[in-house]
């Protein structure tokens, strides 16, 4: 019997499916993101832009430590939606309480990892004296919350493979409040300032962590947790790695692309810095929303790629794009129309702002590319070819990019110019990854023949 938050990804209309599972997972990574969002916005506008600065130069460097591990629970994706399509409960099982151990024990390496490394990480990253020693504190009061935020991420994938994106919206929602109201207390009543912020963002993970275990605790599907069987089985983790690892090393490479760039900003001083936060916290608004038809891509592609019903799976792949550019383009042009207005929530400070909006301008516009080399790969992942789009995108983002920065950004030193590298990059890696693509789907056709759809 099918579970009432299960979507049926092999038959029927494909459009509307594609739309039911993605909208939930786009409220629930934008709530996600709030809990960042928030924490700017607080400390902001009741703080400073010291804090703004502290807490923001700590967002690229906190992505690339945690993007390896984040990376591999797409593959926990592919491979549970590939059990569960072809009914495999046994390994659907196994697969579960592999994603989960391994989840509870990479949270606990992060953990020491941040708290750790911290500071040196930060002081290579060149950020200011002026603000070390908050984004230092904030840092590692953040990751002592890995091991609950890796938990979540795990087995929200695992309720994705099947579905299931409504439950993980309303956990989301739940700790959405818990976060906005702690960071209320504890930074305006209690005055902790970036301590503060970093606190509640734990305690909001904590929650989401407790509430989405209980979900496949209490569930009668194939998928159910039980704590007692939390073991790893190297099979079904080795077949997580081979789509997870290059995901996430694609993810990290990008990120330490990110942290160059962080880097080149800090140059421009504290006000650049908090200009960058605010434009990337809306930036990052805009990568959630076209990530979640990505994620939705990526989910029928591999239950339908399973059962070998390759006609649909085109199908849906097109569809996808035609959402996924209607998605970024309205979003990407309300971000430039309306940034300004925009970035006036997370500052007041008009030289901010007009940092801001000088990166955002560039971004946004053009943001419909960056949905493009974002689908593409999610498309490959699928149907369980992670390494080649991987390396088109190392290649075509981090390379292009750092050609940029060292070679072209030292000759025209401004903000503006530092940021095309963004567009451009993007074109050179959709170019890449669209050869790839159209090289496996004719592998894909000789291979397997076609059932009915």
């Amino acid at each position: 019997m099918k579970n009432r938050y299960e979507i049926d990804m092999l038959n029927g209309s494909i459009m509307p499916k594609l739309i039911s599972f993605a909208l939930p997972l786009m409220a629930s990574s934008i709530l996600q993101l709030l809990f960042n969002a928030v924490d700017v916005i607080t400390v902001g506008q009741f703080t400073g832009t010291n804090a703004l600065a502290a807490v923001g130069s700590t967002t690229a460097l906190i992505n690339m430590l945690i993007n390896m591990f984040t990376g591999i629970s797409l593959g926990t994706n592919v491979l549970a939606a590939r059990f569960f399509a072809t009914k495999q409960d046994t390994e659907m099982s196994e697969t579960v309480h592999t994603s989960v151990a391994f989840a509870l024990y990479s949270g606990i390496f992060m953990a020491f990892v941040g708290i750790i490394f911290a500071r040196p990480l930060l002081s290579l990253m060149g950020t200011p004296d002026n603000v070390i020693s908050q984004s230092v504190l904030y840092m590692k009061i953040y990751f002592t919350g890995m091991p609950f935020f890796m938990l979540y991420t795990y087995c929200a994938a695992i309720l994705r493979a099947v579905g299931d994106t409504k439950r993980p919206l309303i956990i989301l929602l739940l700790s959405g409040f818990l976060n906005t109201g702690l960071n209320l207390l504890l930074v305006i009543v209690f005055d902790m300032g970036v301590k503060g912020v970093a606190v509640a963002t734990v305690a909001s993970q904590l929650l989401s962590c407790i509430l989405v275990v209980i979900c496949l605790i209490r569930t009668d599907a194939a998928y159910r947790l039980d704590i007692r069987m939390l073991k790893i089985n190297m099979r079904h983790l080795i077949t997580i790695f081979k789509v997870g690892i290059p995901a996430g090393v694609q993810g990290t490479v990008i990120n330490f692309s990110n942290v160059l760039l962080q880097s080149s900003v800090n140059s421009f001083g504290k006000e650049a810095m908090a200009g960058y936060t605010s434009a990337n916290n809306v930036l990052g608004f805009l990568y959630v929303s076209i990530n979640s038809v990505t994620q939705a891509c990526m989910s029928f592609t591999s239950q339908n790629y399973s059962v070998r019903k390759i006609k649909r799976m085109k199908r849906i792949h097109l569809d996808c794009v035609i959402l996924e550019v209607i998605v970024s383009g309205a979003l990407g042009l309300a971000a430039f129309v309306f940034g300004k207005q925009i970035l006036n929530v997370f500052t007041k400070d008009p030289e901010v702002i007009s940092y801001g909006y000088e990166i955002l301008a560039i971004t946004s516009a053009t943001y419909f590319i960056c949905s493009m080399m974002d689908l593409v790969p999610g498309a490959l992942r699928g149907m369980g070819r992670s390494a080649i789009p991987m390396l088109f995108s190392i290649i075509g983002t981090v390379g292009t990019r750092i050609v940029w920065i060292y070679l072209f950004f030292p000759y025209h030193r401004s903000l503006d110019f530092l940021f095309i590298s963004y567009p451009v990059s993007w074109g050179v890696t959709v170019l890449m990854q669209m050869i790839c693509y159209i090289i496996v789907i004719v592998i894909v056709n000789r291979k397997y023949k076609d059932v009915t759809s």
